[in-house]
């Protein structure tokens, strides 16, 4: 398939090929709306190691960190240690429109980040819970927008506010901007706020990781922390009908879809004002008491490690 063009001295190739099965759309697409929310776009992504989710024909999707030898000399880079993979990794810093559009044409669909800057490692900007529902049925997205609310209310009942966004799949991610933490203060806090939640309705919420253990309730995620990444505001998803990750103000959350922002419908709602940014509250300091509360609730994934030794053990033991 043919149709290509430069913009920004970026050399855009394929435009015509869908973009990936059942997305409903093409390259085209693709390039179009990440030129056109740019500007919003970037002021997220700026100085901000980039992760993204890649779709190439043929292909699964797979999500890149380290970018590839062919990447231009002047994509701004990072370099950090990877500690799971004992190797350094070179991310790229997407701090202006050319980075972007060189990261359309190489088909990079989802754009996921840290909640840390280059140079400020120990510098939280924000937490976040990662709302889950379960699998199945037509109610998922109901019930995480029923959790959302239960965050809501434990933030302001720990003095906090929050800025709530579709995942752009099934879920909502509540972004909660801090100043002057550490990232285990950041981290510890966050485990506090999901316990909290929890605690208002644990007929409907979980802070259980081992997914076996959640009993079908929506799981309120705490590990998204420091250098752990989370899906960008505006990011499309690699969903059917390519969903967008989008802000909604608290009082419009009970009526919106995920299938309501996409590739063909989100750009016109950033055309003339960053909803993300008017959402988001200013950054806010952390309670001792918060934080108190999550130094004494154990990590997930390290908890969920070993009770997940712990299990196979007995289940070893059980079949000698």
């Amino acid at each position: 398939m043919g149709g290509g063009e430069v913009r920004d001295g970026v050399s855009l190739t394929n435009l015509e090929q869908p973009l990936f099965e059942g997305a409903d759309a093409t390259k085209r697409d693709l390039v179009d709306y990440l030129d056109a929310i740019g500007e919003r776009f970037v002021a997220q992504l700026a100085d901000r190691p980039l992760s993204v989710v890649r779709v190439l024909r043929g292909q699964e999707p797979f999500m890149q960190k380290n970018l590839p030898k062919y990447t231009p000399p002047w994509v701004p880079k990072a370099r950090l240690w990877a500690e799971s993979s004992r190797r350094e990794v070179t991310y790229a810093l997407c701090n202006d429109r050319r980075t972007l559009l060189w990261f359309a044409n190489q088909r990079a669909v989802e754009y996921h980040l840290p909640l840390v800057r280059v140079g400020h490692w120990d510098e939280p900007t924000h937490l976040v819970l990662d709302i889950d529902p379960p699998s199945g049925g037509g109610e998922s997205f109901g019930l995480a927008v029923r959790t959302a609310h239960l965050v809501r209310q434990a933030l302001a009942d720990s003095g906090l506010a929050g800025a709530v966004k579709t995942s752009g799949s099934k879920g909502v991610h509540v972004f909660v901007p801090v100043a002057r933490a550490t990232m285990e203060e950041a981290a510890a806090a966050t485990r506090a706020l999901a316990a909290r939640a929890e605690r208002l309705d644990p007929a409907l919420a979980t802070t259980a990781f081992i997914r076996e253990d959640r009993a079908g309730k929506v799981f309120v995620d705490s590990t998204r922390a420091g250098t752990a990444t989370v899906v960008a505001a505006y990011s499309p998803r690699v969903r059917p009908g390519a969903p967008v990750s989008f802000p909604v103000p608290w009082h419009d959350l009970d009526d919106v879809a995920p299938g309501d922002f996409t590739l063909r419908t989100a750009a016109p709602l950033v055309a003339e004002r960053d909803p993300w940014t008017e959402l988001m509250p200013a950054p806010q300091s952390l309670g001792a008491d918060l934080i108190e509360e999550g130094r004494a609730i154990p990590v997930a994934r390290v908890q969920a490690m070993h009770e997940g030794k712990r299990r196979a053990r007995a289940r070893r033991a059980a079949g000698q």
